[in-house]
């Protein structure tokens, strides 16, 4: 946890904190490199979740690479927030699938529940309407007291965000197995229906333009969140209930309809539009900027927040739910 004195960049370095955060030697010392200096706490935090497997994919990437990614019907592959497939008609299918395993064994509901959320948000932040949800889990065996335990809980987070929304979880497949006992696997997919005219893409192009906060307040839930999903699972983090973001599914219906109202009906004015998902406001306004060429400028002042005396380093790493980044 922080404290109220954050730890100065000299100590950062000779006590190794960035260990803490999920950072390599090697990977510090680029950082140091990069910055020509010794980055301070809330620099280090940005590396460290932006780095972090969660969000850079620094070694899934060969693997991910030897799939297909294009094709005559494919109209977005990889690089924004879902895929989506031509269906003729001027129409197309936006998918999304992700996994939510650690935060779902630590918290269960709130781990499934909130993956729910975050996979819609890439969908409609698309410009696509969800409309089903599918599910693939994996868990130890059903005779365990705690898997029955997790079972109940993923599956009820699944349903009551999705519910909520009123998007319907149309299929999915489940398995039992003892290697899964500790490691339980959550992947949940949403899709969704486009207008091929309405497709987004998330930059921050243009400028002089604004980048504009919308939903949910700000606050201290699922800091490093994306590192601690990235990282080997151990006893340790059993206890880290405090990397679990909060969902609220009202919250995000409300979102989706105020956002699909500015993409169908105020297209002149929108640039981009991207969820903030994984490493919360500093992924998503650094991918935009980074779609488009172009810097950015983030006003801390001006960031919603839900918790009294937030850090720069707290607001920028929060993975709090139902938020995103609109360019205009």
């Amino acid at each position: 946890m922080l404290t109220k004195t954050e730890p100065s960049a000299a100590t950062i370095a000779t006590e190794q904190l960035y260990l803490e955060m999920g950072l390599t030697p090697a990977e510090y010392d680029l950082i140091c490199t990069i910055l020509k200096r010794q980055p301070n706490y809330t620099e280090t935090g940005l590396f460290s979740v932006m780095w972090s497997e969660h969000c850079s994919y620094k070694n899934s990437k060969p693997v991910l690479a030897k799939f297909p990614t294009t094709g005559e019907q494919v109209l977005m592959g990889p690089g924004e927030g879902a895929g989506i497939v031509d269906i003729g008609d001027g129409q197309g299918v936006c998918f999304k699938v992700e996994s939510h395993n650690h935060p779902s064994y630590v918290e269960p509901y709130q781990g499934a529940a909130t993956g729910v959320g975050g996979i819609i948000r890439d969908i409609f932040s698309m410009g696509a309407r969800p409309i089903a949800m599918l599910n693939s889990l994996r868990f130890g065996e059903i005779d365990n007291a705690h898997t029955k335990y997790l079972v109940n809980e993923v599956v009820a987070g699944i349903a009551g965000y999705g519910n909520s929304i009123g998007i319907p979880t149309v299929g999915g497949e489940i398995q039992f197995e003892p290697s899964y006992a500790k490691n339980p696997l959550v992947n949940a997919m949403c899709v969704g229906i486009i207008d091929q005219k309405d497709i987004q893409k998330g930059k921050a192009a243009g400028v002089g333009n604004s980048v504009m906060y919308v939903g949910a307040k700000t606050g201290r839930d699922g800091i490093h969140g994306a590192t601690f999903a990235s990282v080997e699972f151990s006893e340790e983090g059993e206890q880290q209930r405090s990397a679990v973001q909060v969902g609220d599914p009202f919250m995000e219906k409300l979102l989706i309809e105020a956002c699909l109202e500015v993409i169908q009906n105020h297209s002149a004015i929108l640039v981009g539009i991207q969820d903030m998902g994984a490493a919360g406001l500093v992924s998503s306004s650094s991918e935009m900027a980074s779609k488009a060429g172009s810097g950015l400028r983030l006003n801390m002042d001006a960031v919603p927040q839900r918790e009294t005396q937030m850090s720069a380093y707290e607001m920028l790493l929060s993975e709090s739910q139902e938020r995103m980044l609109l360019c205009n």
